[in-house]
């Protein structure tokens, strides 16, 4: 069939997307790993559903929400969509092996693609029973009280839980996260817990032009993830560093990030400072 050459200049999805694997691909190089070691969550809040899907169809799992009511609502319409495309009674990928490997797993016969969801932002006490057996990963831990909830709601449902402790590296006020002296003990006291299991730290640089300015945020994250690491407070699960988003996560990378969380950079331009902000949930 005759397709009219295209008559705007403006990248498709699927284009978008290889373009950002292969500066994943490149920034992974000059830290001395594989794309293979770097895991990209795609920030879907900007994103229609038709995005998300294609997005899918091209391979990609991992989806991050900043607002829990949006995840859950997002996460159910996939499901629903994947189960519809199922040949054989489901058997979610996610229950498959390990259940706190993050690594790709190729789906069964007949199994659509396994779909994970990331919750990246600002986490209220009563907004964590949504979330609960939905969100593969908590991006933002940052208090002794919301451990104390999770680890609540997480025990009456007899459902593991992982996260990471957000730290705030750059000393903004302006940004949610733990301090830096703190996360230490906090991570100590997740590994307390019985149905929660910290996984690694993530942070946020401050908003720049200049992704060089980033460094000094990342580099401290890092210090801290090593250092955390040498205490012996937590275990060999304590191995992601989440770190970058669309405007800095090449440095992220390069600093030794192996998770990053990119919106505009996939679904289109938008103001890319709002990635950086950081608000409240809506009750």
């Amino acid at each position: 069939m005759y397709s009219p050459p295209r008559t705007d200049m403006a990248p498709t999805l699927a284009e978008r997307y290889a373009e950002l694997k292969e500066r994943v691909a490149t920034a992974a190089s000059r830290s001395g790993r594989s794309p293979e070691q770097v895991l990209v969550v795609a920030v879907s809040k900007y994103a229609d559903m038709d995005q998300v899907r294609e997005l899918i169809r091209l391979g990609h799992q991992d989806f991050g929400e900043s607002r829990a009511l949006q995840l859950v609502q997002r996460a159910s319409m996939v499901d629903e969509m994947q189960n519809r495309g199922r040949t054989i009674p489901s058997v979610a990928a996610a229950r498959l092996g390990d259940p706190f490997d993050l690594r790709r797993r190729a789906p069964a016969p007949g199994e659509p693609p396994e779909v994970r969801w990331h919750l990246i932002g600002h986490l209220q006490r009563n907004k964590v029973k949504k979330l609960i057996g939905v969100a593969r990963l908590i991006h933002s831990v940052d208090s002794l009280r919301l451990v104390e909830e999770i680890q609540h709601i997480a025990f009456k449902r007899d459902e593991p839980v992982e996260v990471l402790v957000q730290v705030n590296c750059s000393g903004e006020k302006s940004k949610f996260g733990c301090a830096v002296p703190a996360a230490l003990h906090l991570c100590e006291q997740i590994e307390t817990t019985i149905h929660i299991r910290v996984r690694g730290l993530m942070t946020m640089a401050p908003y720049s032009d200049n992704p060089e300015d980033a460094r000094p945020t990342f580099d401290r994250c890092r210090e801290l993830f090593t250092e955390i690491r040498r205490q012996g407070v937590v275990g060999p699960h304590f191995n992601i560093l989440s770190m970058g988003m669309t405007n800095d996560f090449e440095v992220g990378i390069e600093c030794g990030s192996n998770m990053v969380r990119i919106g505009s950079a996939l679904f289109g331009e938008h103001q890319t400072i709002d990635e950086h902000a950081e608000t409240e949930e809506e009750d």
